[in-house]
């Protein structure tokens, strides 16, 4: 028989969801961390790197996960090849780059980060990372621990969605990848790699005729399987061509549907 109080009986209370309950364990973990500068509803990336049409809770809900924010000094690592995997990081500003090492020592670039864009999603399938994210400058990412991440998907189907289109679009990333360096022609690949920036600069809010390049023509050489010395005649040949103009890292493009025509 349940002991009463006043006539009434003591109903115990369910258990908290198991995703509450992961919530708290995380906050009592986090207890030094201020997270004010790591919400997902008040940052200025939101609209590239957040789905649309997210309501105000799911909103704390997802900002409920964010483990803190990270700094990561010019040339520092985020993660390395081989550390166990258990975050996905939101770019919030700056750049990095992912690179693999070959056996003989050579560095592969395997993709550039803009802010907006997630770094990790490589970890997922061996539950430890597979390349080096290195920062290329100064930059900022959310830390969204991976397991919490889950257990908000199996509730906000939204959230869910967009983390298969991710996944879906890293595909789509690499497939391209691949075409670029087995189909084009050198000129081709910088003017495809300067109109993907153009692109990507355009989805943040920026100027997609005029950027600045976070990385040296060796790490585009590398990117797209080309030497240093092709890198540079490409961008030479494509100035002299009048569609663009690059002066060091500053980028100038002067015809676009030139560009496109290349």
């Amino acid at each position: 028989m349940v002991p009463v109080s006043e006539g009434r009986s003591v109903i115990p209370q369910p258990e908290a969801p198991a995703l509450r309950r992961a919530f708290q364990i995380a906050d009592v973990s986090r207890t030094a961390t201020t997270r004010k500068d790591a919400r997902c509803s008040t940052c200025s990336m939101q609209r590239v790197c957040m789905p649309s049409g997210l309501s105000s809770e799911e909103y704390e809900r997802l900002d409920a996960i964010i483990c803190a924010t990270r700094t990561v000094r010019r040339g520092d690592t985020l993660y390395r090849c081989g550390d166990a995997f258990r975050s996905l990081y939101a770019v919030r500003s700056g750049c990095f780059k992912t690179v693999v090492m070959h056996r003989d020592g050579n560095e592969q670039v395997t993709g550039f980060h803009l802010a907006g864009d997630a770094l990790g999603l490589d970890g997922v399938s061996a539950d430890h990372h597979s390349c080096d994210a290195i920062a290329l400058e100064d930059s900022v990412v959310c830390v969204i621990p991976f397991d919490l991440l889950e257990l908000l998907c199996r509730e906000v189907k939204t959230i869910q969605h967009h983390v298969h289109r991710l996944m879906s679009s890293e595909i789509v990333r690499e497939s391209r990848l691949m075409m670029l360096l087995g189909t084009m022609s050198a000129e081709q690949r910088v003017a495809a790699f300067l109109l993907n920036i153009s692109t990507r600069m355009k989805a943040r809010g920026y100027s997609p005729a005029q950027f600045v390049l976070r990385m040296t023509r060796e790490e585009i050489g590398s990117y797209l399987g080309l030497k240093l010395e092709t890198v540079s005649r490409m961008f030479s040949r494509l100035q002299k061509a009048g569609v663009v103009d690059a002066c060091g890292k500053e980028v100038r493009i002067l015809d676009q549907e030139g560009l496109e025509r290349v």
